[in-house]
């Protein structure tokens, strides 16, 4: 079972109200979530992190956001940028 802070009624009230949302405006819901979820991240990161380089911050931001593996070719592109070779 899902653990939630809500009260009943007022999730109830909050799916009656996304339901009956427009699609732009579900739209705009979503991705202002997403938008916060990212910088809510990338801030943790930065806070864990207060020493690093913005490359190293981007790559932690990549792996914890996307996986590893992307993260890991990130780093190996920015690698290639700073010694001038063809990414």
């Amino acid at each position: 079972m899902p653990v939630s802070d809500t009260d009943r009624a007022a999730e109830r009230v909050q799916i009656d109200l996304l339901r009956a949302a427009s699609f732009e405006r579900r739209a705009t819901l979503a991705r202002s979530l997403s938008t916060t979820t990212l910088e809510l991240a990338r801030r943790a990161i930065e806070e864990a992190h207060p020493d690093a380089s913005e490359d190293e911050l981007g790559v932690r931001f990549v792996a914890a956001c996307y996986g590893k593996a992307l993260a890991e070719r990130l780093r190996r592109y920015i690698e290639a940028c700073i010694a001038g070779r063809q990414p």
